[in-house]
């Protein structure tokens, strides 16, 4: 039955605390696997006039969204075609990769790329699996896709997975996998 204790600043909010109970409960399942119900987490805090770190007084920062969130706006923004809002999440140097290898540093460039595979498209989610790291987190995002083709046809039911690297707050990469070519020849074989 292991015990995680951790000691924080006063100040955090209830969600990064939550988010942080949870993320020491989840590694430690996958790590030790043990029970869920035999693991206890527990967050102590110190007040913020007994705290110094470097011989400084420290007060809490807000951390970034949580990584989930980060992608699941973004994809939102990308899906109202709302490119400003989609770009500022971006660090320099993001790069997306698209089935068939294309690859995009550029928003524009994709929404170019995908005028003639489709006119519209919306994704359905399935799940989101956030993969914690020291320097990164990687999230995975599944569902269906449905939209519209060039010639206005509906489609439906298309598998798609997304992979993103999110560091500091940003967005650093995208893969993106999709059986959206599958679709689209049977289509044009028909």
């Amino acid at each position: 039955m292991p015990v995680i204790r951790v000691t924080l600043i006063e100040g955090y909010d209830e969600a990064v605390r939550d988010r942080l109970l949870e993320g020491y409960s989840a590694v430690t399942r996958t790590v030790l696997e043990a029970v869920p119900d035999g693991i206890t987490a527990v967050i102590e805090e110190v007040s913020a006039g007994n705290y110094r770190r470097g011989n400084q007084r420290k007060r809490p920062q807000s951390p970034p969204a949580a990584p989930e969130q980060i992608v699941r706006d973004f994809l939102a923004a990308m899906e109202r075609r709302d490119l400003a809002v989609a770009g500022a999440m971006l660090a320099p140097g993001f790069s997306m990769v698209f089935p068939g290898g294309a690859r995009f540093s550029r928003l524009e460039d994709m929404v170019e790329w995908s005028k003639p595979r489709y006119r519209r498209i919306v994704k359905s989610y399935d799940q989101f699996d956030t993969v914690p790291g020291m320097s990164e987190a990687v999230v995975y995002c599944s569902g269906m896709l449905a939209g519209e083709w060039p010639d206005g046809r509906p489609f439906s039911g298309i598998r798609f997975i997304d992979r993103f690297i999110v560091r500091g707050g940003q967005l650093h990469g995208q893969a993106v996998w999709n059986d959206l070519a599958t679709f689209q020849d049977t289509l044009l074989n028909r």
